[in-house]
């Protein structure tokens, strides 16, 4: 028996999500593989024919789980022993792909959304929940650190906060962990301006903040530095080869999203 989710706003925003990796999955020349999103999407009661005329954000999905599942993987690789926190996780569930290359993984969203996550995902260790909102710092209190090296992944939300969100997210992050990590996905700010996703029309969900690059996002993060970043075009690219020519167009990576690799200050 199905079971019906009643999500509205930013939140809807993880069925659509799940939804996208799910049917990416059942291609035959399929670029993800995410089996539990495929058993989560046919448990779902729910209506996700909007998620079927919104092209851009399945393309988008896609790009950004090739994109980051490829980094996180490689960062684990290279750091043994790893605590993960996964900001804003919804229903996501990059911690059973990376399963065996991490210490802990805790997943970390509001209330409302580990209420629904919680109904198709029982999670005990090496993976963990945490009810609270990432701007509430009260949330690292359910994290056991002890000066392990700590990644936080940040998908999928950036772009629902303003800068005031994004400056308290970041001090909780360099105030509670000593050496730590951040892969944070970011929009352009011409893309918060003139682009509205169609999966969730009619919702209250839309675009509120966005930074051109690192470099000036660093400019309202001064604690952290930055690594590198890597432009949603190189996931893209495996999804449609014609982004091999129009991804070295300057305006195109530029509107591009990005995730942004930060490392806490000295």
């Amino acid at each position: 028996m199905k079971e019906k989710v009643n999500v509205t706003g930013v939140p809807e925003t993880m069925v659509q999500t799940l939804y996208a990796r799910a049917k990416e999955t059942k291609k035959q020349n399929a670029k993800i593989k995410d089996e539990i999103a495929v058993e989560l999407v046919e448990k779902l009661d729910y209506d996700f024919s909007k998620a079927d005329k919104d092209s851009a954000m399945t393309y988008g999905v896609i790009a950004r789980t090739i994109v980051l599942d490829r980094m996180v993987r490689q960062y684990l690789e290279n750091h043994e022993n790893t605590v993960v926190v996964n900001i804003a996780c919804g229903l996501d569930t990059r911690c059973y792909r990376m399963k065996g290359k991490y210490l802990r993984w805790y997943n970390v969203d509001l209330p409302e959304t580990m209420k629904i996550r919680r109904q198709f995902l029982l999670e005990t260790g090496p993976i963990y929940q945490i009810a609270k909102s990432a701007m509430d710092d009260s949330y690292v209190d359910g994290i056991d650190y002890h000066g392990e090296n700590v990644l936080v992944i940040i998908e999928g939300l950036t772009m629902y906060l303003c800068e005031k969100d994004i400056r308290k997210m970041f001090s909780i992050i360099e105030k509670s962990f000593q050496k730590v990590t951040v892969m944070v996905e970011t929009l352009s700010p011409f893309v918060v301006k003139h682009v509205k996703e169609k999966s969730i029309e009619g919702s209250n969900a839309k675009f509120t903040w966005g930074v051109k690059n690192g470099t000036e996002l660093q400019k309202i993060l001064p604690n952290f530095s930055i690594l590198h970043e890597v432009s949603l075009v190189e996931g893209m690219k495996e999804l449609m080869p014609v982004y091999c020519v129009i991804g070295k167009i300057p305006a195109v990576r530029n509107i591009s999203n990005k995730i942004i690799v930060l490392e806490k200050c000295d």
